[in-house]
């Protein structure tokens, strides 16, 4: 089993930058797919970002792409989320997930099943 942890959100004006981090417990995460969602109230959960644990491939939504930058760490237990020129629509709470080996449908919420209970972001104009 694989608990997860986000922290890093906060309160930032538009045109800046944060880093999210997502935090594992349980097992390493070499054999895991890994990405980000966000969802704001009475919204569909968003993919943001994916990445592929054993090969580090990445994957992005057009929403982040050039801004948004997701990476692992060397220890196999932190996922980390770089946003950039951050604009007030990135504004919701972000989600980290994990599922094990991969999936082709990386960008489908459904496919994920452990989940992080979420961080805030918040982007001021």
């Amino acid at each position: 089993q694989v608990q997860l942890v986000e922290s890093g959100g906060g309160l930032l004006q538009a045109g800046g930058s944060l880093r999210l981090s997502c935090v594992a417990s349980g097992r390493t995460l070499s054999s895991y797919t890994m990405a980000w969602f966000r969802q704001g109230p009475g919204k569909e959960r968003e993919f943001v970002a994916a990445i592929t644990w054993s090969d580090g491939r990445t994957y992005y939504a057009d929403s982040g792409k050039g801004r948004f930058t997701i990476s692992r760490d060397n220890a196999n237990i932190a996922l980390y989320l770089q946003m950039n020129s951050m604009k007030s629509e990135d504004t919701t709470l972000y989600y980290c997930a994990a599922v094990r080996l991969y999936s082709e449908h990386y960008c489908d919420a459904r496919e994920y099943s452990y989940w992080g209970p979420g961080t805030q972001v918040t982007v001021s104009s």
